[in-house]
């Protein structure tokens, strides 16, 4: 999988990851370019953020599938997306403490819902139209709450087996 990372967010979540001060300003043939050198014979992108429906458009998606690649997008779900989406990927914030604006999902369906757990109610997006559902222990960068949302979350997975496990493996890996 080849990552492509935009900059800049809607919401703005206490715990995200990515850094929203830095980025460059690249067309869709230059991104392109750049995602086949970085990722050789691999033809999977997924798309992510920061929030990728701010910049994903039309030009990209189909520069992106005339080089070959299958394009998975992981979104908060605000905004509605260019067609062409091979994997979608919701990842809701609307239940997230401290958000900068309004985290109202505006999509319908998803491949899969992944939601990152910070100890609030998930039943709602236990019923939201997806093939998946994925539940990920916030990383709060407070070690003591971090354990008890990992055993919250690995609680209510036992309890209700619709929901699967997910890690940011990056971090576990202490991988920037």
């Amino acid at each position: 999988m080849v990552f492509l990372r935009f900059s800049g967010c809607n919401l703005k979540c206490p715990f995200c990851d990515t850094d929203h001060s830095g980025y460059r300003e690249m067309g869709a043939e230059e991104i392109v370019a750049e995602m086949l050198q970085a990722g050789g014979e691999c033809r999977r992108a997924c798309v992510t953020g920061g929030e990728p429906s701010l910049q994903l458009d039309e030009a990209l998606v189909e520069a992106l599938h005339r080089a070959g690649f299958r394009i998975h997008v992981e979104t908060n779900g605000t905004r509605v997306l260019p067609g062409g989406v091979d994997w979608l990927t919701l990842s809701p914030k609307s239940d997230v403490k401290g958000l900068k604006g309004d985290g109202t999902v505006v999509l319908e369906r998803a491949d899969e819902v992944k939601v990152v757990y910070e100890g609030f109610p998930v039943d709602k997006w236990a019923a939201f139209p997806a093939d998946w559902h994925f539940l990920q222990p916030c990383d709060t960068g407070d070690e003591a709450k971090n354990k008890a949302l990992w055993a919250e979350t690995m609680d209510h997975i036992q309890r209700h087996p619709l929901w699967r496990l997910s890690l940011q493996t990056h971090k576990l890996l202490k991988i920037r």
